[in-house]
């Protein structure tokens, strides 16, 4: 396993390798029973259906982080609960591109659940490799702060500067369209089966392509949130908890959400703004554990570094901004008849 080198004086988790393969062992667990109870019973689920399992996933997760609190103190439940409402508020951004998907593929209801699930494994799976290579970069070069740091600063004015997102279409990457030209498939779907045999040809069906738009639109997405995490915390523990937290909820969240994301109007800004703080965050950091010899001689830079507790007090004011401001804009521009506010 990976482990970041530790500041002096730092709270650390120093955690034996039975933790790690015990954590990935029940994760691996429970997806592999949704992924086979979904397969043999796909449907629509119901609102209770959603709403137990979504606030199962929730409470382990508060949970987690009140026994971290207890175990380990303030510093290391505070970079979780940091890291788990990044991750999350960046899974929901997501969920846009998941709609897009599901109508561009035209895949039926009671399908879309099982589509999501593999497509999730599939995002975990990368996202491990991210935050395992994520760690490695950190313990061998702290420069690389520098790098994640202005790469997300570049990221939120990207996010800001494209405002309220008007596309509704989804455009496949190169590697969907390699994929689909290399398999011949059917027209139709066949359950949720991924291929099937006709005349003795080996064709693959709709679900294949889909699930693998939505395992590898969410790795970009990860380009992200993996340095974004990492500028709330250096455990890659924390990391691959709070990721695990907030993508295994997420399938719940697409269909519990699925109307309220168009009343989000403001979630772009809201993340371009958390991003850019996380951003600065981590070249403030980087200025403290300087290592370049241009800057300052290769000396650390007296600098104020930005400590969790506030980190996570403006993670959770920027979300709640965001999310009051957008169903207030919303709920304004629906009484007034529409966006252009024309009755």
């Amino acid at each position: 396993m990976v482990t970041l080198l530790p500041a002096a004086n730092e709270v650390q988790l120093n955690l034996p390798p039975w933790v790690w393969l015990a954590t990935i062992g029940i994760a691996a667990v429970i997806l592999a029973f949704d992924v086979v109870w979904i397969a043999r019973n796909p449907h629509r689920p119901s609102t209770k259906e959603l709403t137990i399992a979504l606030s199962t996933y929730i409470g382990a997760a508060v949970a987690f982080g009140l026994v971290l609190l207890a175990v380990k103190g303030p510093k290391l439940s505070g970079e979780f609960f940091a890291g788990w409402l990044t991750e999350y508020s960046l899974s929901v951004d997501n969920l846009f591109i998941f709609l897009l998907i599901m109508a561009k593929f035209a895949v039926p209801e009671r399908l879309q659940q099982f589509a999501l699930m593999v497509g999730i494994v599939i995002a975990i799976l990368l996202r491990g490799l991210f935050i395992w290579a994520g760690a490695a970069a950190i313990n061998n070069f702290s420069w690389v702060f520098y790098l994640f740091g202005a790469f997300l600063i570049y990221t939120a004015v990207k996010l800001a500067s494209e405002g309220e997102s008007d596309d509704e279409e989804y455009e496949e990457n190169r590697f969907m369209r390699a994929i689909e030209r290399r398999f011949p498939s059917t027209p139709d779907f066949q359950g949720t089966k991924l291929f099937i045999r006709d005349n003795g040809r080996r064709l693959a069906t709709p679900m294949l392509f889909v699930i693998l738009a939505l395992g590898t639109t969410d790795l970009l997405f990860a380009l992200d949130s993996i340095p974004a995490i990492y500028g709330l915390t250096k455990e890659p523990y924390l990391v691959l908890v709070a990721n695990l937290f907030a993508l295994m909820g997420l399938r719940q969240l697409y269909f519990l959400l699925g109307g309220l994301l168009q009343k989000l109007v403001y979630l772009s800004i809201g993340l371009a703004v958390l991003l850019a703080f996380i951003g600065v965050k981590l070249l403030l950091h980087a200025l403290h554990t300087n290592e370049l010899p241009f800057i300052n001689g290769g000396n650390n830079v007296h600098v104020p570094e930005i400590p969790i507790s506030v980190s996570l007090g403006a993670i959770v004011v920027i979300l709640g901004v965001t999310t009051v401001a957008s169903l207030w804009k919303s709920r304004r521009d629906a009484r007034l008849g529409g966006p252009g506010g024309a009755a």
